[in-house]
């Protein structure tokens, strides 16, 4: 068996106004999204578009070294793809960040491309339409117990996690005004 079928890149097709998980991860795996700091550009991105009305947030965790979102998007931001929109600004903001910190913490993310310098997101996010309530609840559970996982273990339960939708979902605690419930989608 050919085992490079395996390792394909993803491609993320997006259709708007249908519900998606999505995945992106940071450049080689590093842990820049381990600093509240980066944390907080990814939920200044979301509320942005969500304000504009180009996306819908249903769900999503900020782990150190990628995200999931349970979204759907409403149309593109211009020109460009919304969801091209959320990795350009905040690959932005991520550089200057890191601009702040110092030469050499960004030279961690420097590439060697014809229409950049430097690269915060790998290239192959994932996107799964969510077209059953199952598939949608499963995905529900798993971006939120992704914080407890053995191989991260920073929290025990899913709803202390801090960067997650958890605890609206669990407790009712609407913490971040821009996300919708799913249970009204799929109910």
């Amino acid at each position: 068996m050919d085992n490079d079928y395996f390792k394909q890149i993803r491609k993320s097709l997006i259709v708007p106004a249908r519900i998606y998980f999505w995945t992106a991860t940071i450049h080689e795996w590093q842990q820049l999204l381990k600093e509240e700091d980066y944390k907080k550009v990814i939920l200044e991105s979301l509320k942005y578009l969500v304000e504009k009305g180009k996306i819908e947030i249903f769900a999503f965790v900020i782990m150190p070294n990628h995200v999931h979102f349970i979204w759907r998007i409403n149309e593109q931001n211009g020109k460009e793809t919304t969801v091209g929109s959320f990795l350009k600004y905040t690959a932005h903001e991520f550089k200057k960040l890191l601009s702040v910190e110092g030469k050499r913490r960004l030279e961690e993310y420097a590439v060697e491309a014809t229409n950049k310098s430097f690269e915060f997101w790998r290239r192959d996010s994932l996107a799964i339409e969510l077209i059953s309530s199952e598939v949608a609840y499963q995905k529900l559970e798993y971006i939120h117990n992704n914080p407890c996982t053995k191989h991260w273990q920073l929290v025990v339960q899913p709803f202390d996690y801090k960067y997650a939708t958890a605890r609206f979902y669990e407790e009712g605690v609407g913490e971040f005004d821009f996300v919708k419930d799913l249970r009204d989608e799929f109910d």
